[in-house]
């Protein structure tokens, strides 16, 4: 195998290619790549046996072939690289190692045999369907920071996208929760996608996704099936496998029948929370929240650190109310909101606070309240 390759392209490669491959790990082949040059393309192949990327480039292939490289060794050493290199690769398979060389460098990285590479198994997919980029950007990166980090509710580790009814019809829905608050996004749906089952997409694969997203006006592949989940550009395809488990019954949990409404400046109100919670105790982070006409009152009470408050101008016209949340998921919660004004809709002090953003129900968010 031999070719030559912009540097900018391989690096914009192997960078999505490593960062799928796990630092730590029994198995020394999945700490490689696996590189094949054939035509006038070179495909990059990195697997952690649950998530596959496959990242094409153009290359000048002068000889095909196929090896596995250290993906953080070469990934390392074409960022390093200067500006502009036409990097040469070469794979000696009977010396078993590959060269890199650009300008005046020159590298010689152990290989380990492709044979030994696991590809990921073909598999027929249940739906397939086009979305812009710009739409799953918005799916995930709005509701990701719900997912939950315990291992022990592994079904919750992951963004559940399924096919839902909403206000207008059919809709495509993305929904993460731990336990404490809950995202609902929902989008159009695709054509295509109303026989697409409801899949649990993992959150290494939430975040690699997130890469390939970039350009909003893309049209991204989408292919689901009961155990995988594919996401395709012209160069890059991103394969994953969902959690094998059962998404709890999110409905439940919503409100509908919280009137108490409050309006406020989003921006604003995540900088006032901020501030306040300075000064509360790192285990907690619990902030009051004291309503009264067109008054809010955030405060902080830390008996070991001191108090703090801050009062803002809000649009609220209903009975006072006093109510406490831990302060990074209202901050995480307020950080959603595109627009303006975030309106909270409240019950009372120990009943889930829905927010979303000014009358548009399409992003809707629980936050369970605190005893303060």
């Amino acid at each position: 195998m031999k070719f030559s390759i912009e540097r900018a392209v391989l690096l914009k490669a192997v960078s999505q290619a490593q960062s799928v491959v796990e630092r730590r790990n029994t198995i020394p082949i999945l700490a490689n790549v696996l590189i094949e040059a054939e035509g006038d393309t070179v495909q990059f192949r990195a697997t952690d046996l649950d998530i596959e990327v496959v990242d094409k480039a153009p290359a000048k292939v002068e000889q095909a072939g196929a090896t596995t490289v250290s993906a953080l060794m070469l990934h390392e050493i074409v960022r390093k690289l200067p500006d502009g290199a036409l990097v040469a690769i070469a794979d000696d398979p009977a010396a078993g190692r590959l060269s890199v060389q650009a300008g005046r460098s020159s590298f010689n990285l152990a290989t380990l045999p492709k044979e030994d590479f696991p590809v990921m198994a073909s598999s027929e997919y249940a739906a397939n369907f086009a979305a812009k980029a710009g739409v799953l950007k918005r799916l995930f990166d709005k509701s990701k920071f719900a997912i939950s980090t315990e291992e022990t509710r592994y079904y919750l580790n992951g963004v559940y996208m399924h096919v839902a009814t909403g206000e207008d019809g059919q809709v495509l829905r993305c929904v993460a929760t731990d336990g404490h608050r809950l995202a609902r996004i929902d989008a159009g749906l695709p054509d295509g996608a109303s026989d697409m089952p409801g899949v649990i997409v993992p959150r290494k694969t939430v975040n690699e996704l997130r890469k390939l997203l970039d350009d909003d006006d893309q049209e991204i592949a989408v292919s689901v099936s009961e155990t995988k989940v594919r996401f395709a550009t012209p160069a890059i395809t991103l394969t994953s496998k969902v959690i094998d488990g059962t998404f709890p019954d999110y409905t439940r949990v919503i409100p509908v029948g919280n009137t108490r409404q409050l309006e406020v400046d989003a921006k604003e109100f995540a900088k006032a929370v901020d501030r306040v919670a300075t000064v509360s105790s790192e285990r907690s982070r619990a902030v009051k929240l004291s309503l009264e006409a067109d008054k809010l009152v955030l405060s902080v009470n830390a008996p070991d650190a001191g108090a703090a408050e801050e009062e803002l101008v809000v649009a609220y016209n209903d009975e006072p109310l006093e109510i406490g949340f831990n302060a990074k998921y209202l901050q995480e919660i307020a950080d959603q909101v595109d627009r303006e004004n975030a309106v909270f809709l409240f019950n009372s002090s120990g009943d889930p606070t829905l927010m979303r953003e000014g009358g548009d129900t399409s992003a809707v968010y629980v936050v369970m309240p605190m005893r303060v």
